[in-house]
Parts: C-alpha cells; structure tokens; sequence
C-alpha cells in the first residue's frame, strides 16, 4: 500500500513554477524532485535555475519544455558502471 506521506510521493508531487526564459514569461510544471535536482545541477554550475531552463530549452528542438528539463536531469545523474561479466 502506498503511504501518501511518504517522502517518494512527496517528491512526485507536480509543482508549478514560473521562469522568464529569453524575456519570455513562462509556467513550467514538474515533479518536486526534478525541480530539486536542477536548482542542485545549476547551484553546481555557479548559474540560476532560469540561465539551466535557457539552456535546455535552446536546444530542445520540438520536444515539449517540461520533457526536455526531465531528460535533462536524467542524463545529468551519474549512473553506476554496469556489471561486469
């Protein structure tokens, strides 16, 4: 059973949040976590979270902004070596 309190639903929860990204106003919804993580990666690079969403979205092609940031985020996480074997 799920336990609404515990911290892994805490961390899904959708938070909206709003940006000025290339003098353009903008909402952008994501799970806590992923919002957590960018303004880690962004204090890691000495930059603010907007200059992060700047970047992402320069690059993100037709993908959709949100989806851009998760990915984003995802690739940026270190993974362990796979086993060997």
């Amino acid at each position: 059973m799920i336990n609404p309190n515990d911290a892994s639903c805490a961390a899904g929860k959708i938070v909206k949040h709003s940006l000025t990204i290339a003098g353009h106003r903008t909402s952008i919804s994501l799970e806590r976590a992923f919002w957590d993580r960018l303004r880690r990666l962004a204090a890691e690079r000495g930059t603010s979270l907007a200059i992060v969403v700047a970047e992402i979205d320069a690059r993100r092609g037709a993908a959709n902004l949100s989806s851009a940031i998760r990915v984003f985020v995802l690739e940026s996480a270190p993974w362990p070596a796979p086993p060997q074997g």
